[in-house]
């Protein structure tokens, strides 16, 4: 595996002014202005929360993610981007160490992890992978807007990204979402180059009040992850205090 980089190219200082002008994105993405847009975000987690009243069933997760959600997603990541900067700014830190030529953001919500890698030297191609079509349009707007769209393209799956072999793996506040992150894990495993290098988070809990009712947490299915986990990567130190982690192939 190569050696970490340093992440003094990575331009934090921008994401921590103003989340790489996240919101001036928005506004225009929803033909919101400004001050409309700021009376929204602070509902954004509530309302989303309130599309899918009661138990969040595995069969229900990938229709709710791309037809049922809408814009509520981009307006409850938002929210939480600017409300979360520090650590999101760790976690773009970290995979300004790691990120080279063929990366996939699965699961990449507003963009921020997939314009930033775009944006590196490093960097040769960046395969943005989302369900939800609002993200997926409102990410390729933001390259463009940003001059980054010819190092950055928008798929649905990870199977319409073809049969492109990825030096570097971003999957963040993703794999507790999936009704089945370990089959997630083996395909990132297939998919990554032999020295590649996976960024993963994960926070298989639902909270103390179900605060966070999309996460799946189930015993087994936790337990099922970790053990594929353990087999089919080993982590790789960082010295970054954060919760992501590293990971090289077995």
């Amino acid at each position: 595996m190569q050696e970490l980089r340093s992440s003094r190219d990575v331009n934090v200082d921008g994401f921590l002014k103003d989340a790489l002008q996240v919101k001036a994105h928005l506004a225009r993405y929803l033909s919101l202005s400004l001050e409309e847009l700021e009376t929204r975000l602070p509902s954004s987690t509530d309302d989303l929360a309130d599309l899918h009243p009661g138990a969040f069933r595995p069969e229900d997760a990938t229709d709710f993610y791309e037809d049922k959600v809408g814009t509520g997603h981009l307006l409850e990541l938002a929210a939480w981007h600017l409300s979360s900067a520090d650590y999101i700014a760790d976690t773009l830190r970290l995979q300004g160490m790691a990120a080279r030529g063929q990366v996939l953001d699965f699961g990449g919500g507003i963009g921020t992890h997939a314009l930033s890698a775009a944006a590196l030297p490093t960097v040769d191609h960046v395969w943005f992978v989302d369900l939800n079509p609002h993200n997926q349009a409102f990410v390729q707007q933001r390259a463009e807007a940003m001059g980054l769209s010819h190092k950055l393209s928008v798929h649905r799956d990870l199977g319409s990204t073809g049969d492109v072999c990825f030096d570097a793996v971003v999957c963040l506040d993703v794999l507790e979402h999936l009704p089945d992150p370990s089959a997630q894990l083996r395909e990132f495993h297939q998919r990554m180059a032999t020295n590649a290098i996976a960024l993963l988070n994960w926070y298989f809990f639902k909270g103390h009040n179900d605060e966070y009712p999309f996460h799946f947490d189930e015993p087994s299915l936790v337990d099922c992850f970790f053990r594929t986990l353990q087999g089919l990567f080993l982590e790789v130190f960082h010295p970054l205090l954060i919760t992501a982690r590293l990971y090289k192939k077995i």
